[in-house]
């Protein structure tokens, strides 16, 4: 029989010494659980343990003196709890000791049904009453479970707090019991990595809201990513160089990239679940970490989903590293920028049916716009290339921009801040503007600018000239136009009152004609009658005069005839008139 050393018994006594209840019967087995020993008493331990008083059974040794429980859940410490329960001794359980208790019960075969009141039976009461009660508890006993893997998976421990925590949280998020409503994120945020995924695949499995899920992923990364995901705005502190060789730096950042690539996947599918800003800040720190290209791919889709609402800062988060003074990735910008105008290409055509490089849809405008300052952003750093500077900006079709202006002042910068250019690697940098798209103000700058090719510069004066010309000739044929509208205009006033003249000429023949009809009547009808007959009738021609001069347009002109007086005309007088109706 082996005899253990004396430094390890009286590390074993030491431990135990204060909770063993008969002193006086020498310990007769020493349990070894990992590098600590416990002397203790088979008898006891085989009374509460079915596992033992199996080992001890099952021995091939007729006095068994050590037992190896190296493999238990929860190690010394819950062992050493195990060991007090057998001789007696009062401990508290918690909701942070209740898991490597109870695992290690169920693994000791501490059960009721071998002995009443049993420690697996105390535990389980707890879990139930206390442990999975709250969301709180649930989140402390599944954080605790972290270190028994896989026991605590096989006794089902952790499915009970994963299902307890997804409910309680799906209904916080619907029905909120504390300030802030969103108190509940905060408490997942502790979690590990792996099981605040179970959480969040559970929370999806429950048909939570995909707003909901990405609440609690922008919260989880804020906490665990706090330094490299700080407010958004892509700042970093005590962010160790990439090229650094310290041994903890790079097991951080080892810790930092499992994370990453455990969060990207667990997004929701819908592409406005998450701000762009959010967004490009994970995608810097992918590329920082140097991260899987499929968890780089990932982000990338998402930015490019809704590029539209991208800011010209959130672009530089991408560009540049923590320290603000070298680029870091331009590859990444360049194949979102590219991804969304393929994407505007198939959407226009399927939808619209037309050609994608004559209509171009707002949000195409806008980020043809961003890109624009963006360039001018990044042409101030010497060690951009004329490569990488042209392929950004031969991404956004020609047509997508209004006004060349701001792609004007990001070639001014570029070849201000690289002046050692030859002329050939100017007209380069020139290539991708068109001076004909140039506002009038940038076409004066662009003309009286020596850092620009000749040619450029040619062609400025050129377009100013010619749309100075178009401007002058445009005017010419507008005045033109004017005159001879006019002209048409008096000529149809002169032939309308040339018309309203003869009409009414033709009106006052009829009148008089009608009138000496009627006096030459009246002149033969007296003849035959006394003075004092009758008075005399309306005539047939009296009455048509009286309608026509009712109808007469031009009564209150200078040549109104309604004064004319139907009474008899003095026959002393006769008027000689030449009567014809032609």
């Amino acid at each position: 029989m082996a005899i253990p050393s004396p430094t390890r018994l009286s590390l074993a006594m030491e431990r135990t010494g204060q909770w063993i209840f008969s002193p006086e019967i020498p310990t007769d087995v020493i349990v070894t659980v990992g590098e600590a020993d416990f002397s203790l008493h088979k008898f006891i331990l085989a009374a509460k343990s079915n596992y033992i008083r199996k080992v001890i059974m099952e021995s091939e040794e007729s006095d068994l003196t050590r037992i190896d429980l190296t493999n238990i859940p929860g190690g010394q410490e819950a062992f050493e709890k195990v060991a007090k329960f057998c001789y007696g001794v009062n401990f508290e359980i918690t909701v942070h000791n209740v898991a490597p208790l109870h695992c290690a019960a169920v693994f000791l075969e501490m059960t009721d049904e071998y002995c009443n009141g049993n420690l697996a039976g105390r535990t389980e009461d707890f879990l139930s009453q206390v442990g999975v009660s709250t969301l709180h508890s649930a989140v402390a006993v599944l954080k605790s479970c972290r270190q028994l893997l896989p026991f605590a998976a096989e006794v089902n421990l952790v499915e009970r707090c994963v299902d307890v925590i997804s409910s309680k949280a799906c209904s916080e998020a619907n029905f909120p019991s504390q300030s802030p409503p969103n108190w509940w994120t905060e408490e997942l945020a502790v979690l590990e990595v792996d099981s605040f995924a179970k959480v969040i695949s559970a929370m999806k499995q429950r048909g939570a809201k995909y707003l909901t899920i990405a609440g609690a992923l922008i919260t989880y990364t804020e906490r665990t990513l706090r330094e490299l995901v700080r407010d958004h705005s892509g700042g970093g502190r005590g962010i160790m160089s990439s090229n650094s060789g310290d041994s903890d730096s790079e097991s951080r950042r080892s810790e930092q990239r499992e994370i990453l690539q455990s969060i990207v996947p667990l997004f929701p599918k819908e592409k406005a679940a998450f701000p762009i800003n959010f967004l490009c800040c994970l995608l810097r720190c992918a590329i920082y970490l140097r991260a899987s290209s499929s968890c780089k791919r990932e982000l990338e889709k998402r930015v490019t989903e809704i590029l539209e609402h991208v800011t010209v800062d959130d672009l530089l988060v991408l560009t540049f590293s923590y320290d603000g003074e070298r680029l870091l990735d331009l590859d990444s910008v360049r194949r979102i920028v590219s991804g969304f105008v393929e994407k505007e290409k198939s959407t226009t055509v399927f939808n619209a049916g037309v050609n994608f490089n004559e209509h171009f849809s707002a949000a195409m405008q806008r980020v043809a716009k961003t890109v624009d300052a963006y360039l001018a952003e990044i042409a101030a750093y010497g060690e951009l290339s004329i490569s990488k500077f042209n392929g950004i900006s031969i991404l956004i079709p020609g047509g997508a921009r209004k006004s060349d202006d701001d792609l004007y002042r990001a070639v001014d910068v570029y070849l201000k801040v690289h002046p050692d250019l030859d002329e050939i690697e100017k007209e380069k940098v020139c290539s991708v503007m068109d001076p004909l798209k140039l506002s009038y103000e940038a076409r004066v700058h662009a003309s009286k600018n020596k850092r620009l090719p000749l040619q450029i510069v040619l062609h400025a004066l050129y377009y100013d000239q010619l749309h100075l010309r178009s401007g002058m000739a445009e005017d010419k044929e507008a005045v033109a136009v004017a005159a001879a509208v006019e002209k048409k205009q008096l000529q149809a006033d002169v032939s309308l009152v040339r018309e309203n003249e003869e009409l009414r000429s033709e009106l006052m023949k009829m009148k008089m004609y009608i009138t000496d009809l009627q006096k030459n009547v009246q002149g033969t009808s007296s003849s035959g009658k006394e003075t004092t007959g009758p008075v005399k009738r309306p005539t047939f021609f009296s009455s048509m005069s009286k309608k026509l001069s009712k109808l007469n347009p031009f009564k209150n002109g200078s040549k109104d005839t309604s004064h004319i007086d139907d009474a008899p005309v003095d026959l002393t007088k006769p008027r000689r008139r030449r009567f014809s109706i032609s």
